[in-house]
This record gives structure tokens, sequence and C-alpha cells, in this order.
């Protein structure tokens, strides 16, 4: 007769190895247990994103003129940069064009507004420049306030705009990457996390 064991009947050697390996796992759980509790308990770091919040394309005082509003949330890299003293430069851009059904659309005018974003260590200021004006910001969220929003901004006189046509304005507010250094010479990761921007087309009724 055959006095081997069963499968199911695990011997008794066998159980007792097995009772410390099983105390160590339920450890092991209760520590991730309590480190996932921990992770859950601290604050979290909103994801970079870019949303347009307002966009407006009207007539005013015999010009066309553009208002926008964009709401941003910097990605760590690029809040890093301008920590360290390294200028970021953001773009905003409006293309006018000229519908044509027998060819590419005509381009009747384009504006375009550049700020230059730098820190100054000296004063704990941040500096904002648009052309030859500059303004210094108490902290970074006042100085991205000012570079995210426009009123009135002059696009093209309405002298030049036929009423029997059609229109559409092309709108791009962005992070300018053309005018960043090269990464490895800052000490900066990649560049991707400079990829910051939102495009938006309005038709003219």
């Amino acid at each position: 007769m055959d006095d081997r064991r069963l499968p199911s009947e695990p011997r008794a050697g066998r159980r007792r190895r097995r009772g410390p390996v099983q105390v160590v796992g339920r450890r092991r759980l209760l520590v991730l247990a309590a480190a996932s509790a921990i992770a859950l308990l601290l604050p979290t770091r909103a994801r970079a994103s870019v949303e347009l919040n307002t966009l407006l394309v009207a007539p005013n005082e015999g010009e066309l003129t553009v208002e926008f509003a964009v709401q941003v949330s910097l990605p760590r890299a690029v809040e890093e940069a301008l920590q360290r003293g390294v200028p970021i430069y953001f773009t905003a851009q409006a293309t006018l064009w000229r519908s044509r059904w027998y060819w590419r659309d005509e381009r009747i005018a384009r504006a375009t507004r550049r700020w230059r974003v730098a820190y100054q260590p000296l004063t704990g200021s941040w500096r904002v420049a648009l052309g030859g004006l500059s303004q210094n910001h108490a902290t970074l969220a006042e100085a991205m306030a000012a570079v995210t929003r426009a009123s009135q901004w002059p696009l093209a006189e309405l002298s030049r705009l036929d009423p029997d046509k059609r229109y559409t304005v092309d709108f791009s507010w962005r992070l300018d990457t053309s005018q960043l250094p090269g990464p490895m010479s800052i000490g900066l990761p990649g560049a991707n996390e400079f990829a910051l921007g939102i495009e938006r087309t309005v038709r003219l009724d």
C-alpha cells in the first residue's frame, strides 16, 4: 500500500516553515498600507495644463480687437528654471484669414505679443517685459497673470474687412521654446516639459 501523502495534506514540518514567512508577509503589507495612507495625506502637485477661459474677437472703435484669458499650471521644470534665473518667454499670436473657395485662405493681418518673465534674486521679485516696457511683480503667480491675458488687443482695422466675405481668426498662446537655452547647459531634464501651449480658431459672423 502506498504511504505517500496526498498534496492536500501538507506535512507538519512544511507547515512550521511556512508560519514565519506568512508573518513577514503580513508585516510588509501593513508597512505598504501605512505608506500608501501617508502618500494620500500628502499634498499632490497639479499637472501642467493650459486652459483657454476667454477668447473674444470683436470690433472696437474702428478696429478688430482680441480679448483672451489663459489659465496655466506650469510644469516643475519651468518653475525650477525660473528660480535659477533662466528667463522664460511666452508668446500670444492672432492671425486673421479671409476665406477663399478657389484657393488657400488669404492672410489679412497678424498680431504677436511676446513676454519675457525673469526672476530677480536681489529683490526677490519677478520682472515681466513686453516690448520696451517692464514691470515687477511680488510673486510668480502675479507675473503669470500678466502674461496670460489681454484686452482690446488690436488685430486689424475694420476698413480692411469686406462685409460680404467670411473670416476666421487663429489664436495661439505658448511657451516660446525657441528662446530657451540648451537644456544640458542649465542642468534641466528633457525639453518635453517646456512644450506648453494652446490653439483655437474662431469664425467671425
